[in-house]
């Protein structure tokens, strides 16, 4: 009798296809800003709980995407040059997190976390030049 395990794994990409892009962390970042917009724009309780809802999603997957990029794009070399790399992935994540965009309506939280992906686009597309 053959014993055959199976388990269930997850990526950005099964080849790897090495296709990596901080806008798409950028896009779900200003994704929650709006929806924390609408949510202050409404008087509706449904609407509201909505847009919290999608909020809290989409801040996963802010996380998500950064993870892709700090775990798979960047390599040691881009970490000893870019030493605040490590700092800027902790505190972006953190601002997606709980104690960030999901766990807050507040709007200035999700521009401080589009300020930290902007920090780490800048770095990206600096590694893509060399």
């Amino acid at each position: 009798m053959a014993l055959r395990l199976i388990a269930e794994v997850s990526a950005h990409c099964d080849l790897p296809c090495g296709v990596y892009d901080p806008a798409q962390a950028k896009i779900e970042a200003q994704s929650v800003k709006a929806c924390m917009e609408k949510y202050h724009g409404s008087d509706d309780a449904d609407f509201k709980a909505r847009a919290v809802s999608i909020k809290e999603q989409r801040s996963n997957m802010v996380k998500e995407h950064l993870w892709v990029l700090w775990t798979d794009y960047f390599k040691p070399p881009h970490f000893e040059k870019y030493q605040q790399l490590h700092g800027l992935f902790n505190e972006a994540t953190k601002l997606a997190g709980a104690a960030g965009t999901k766990g807050s309506n507040d709007v200035a939280v999700a521009d401080q976390l589009l300020g930290k992906i902007d920090e780490i686009a800048d770095i990206f597309w600096e590694t893509k030049k060399a």
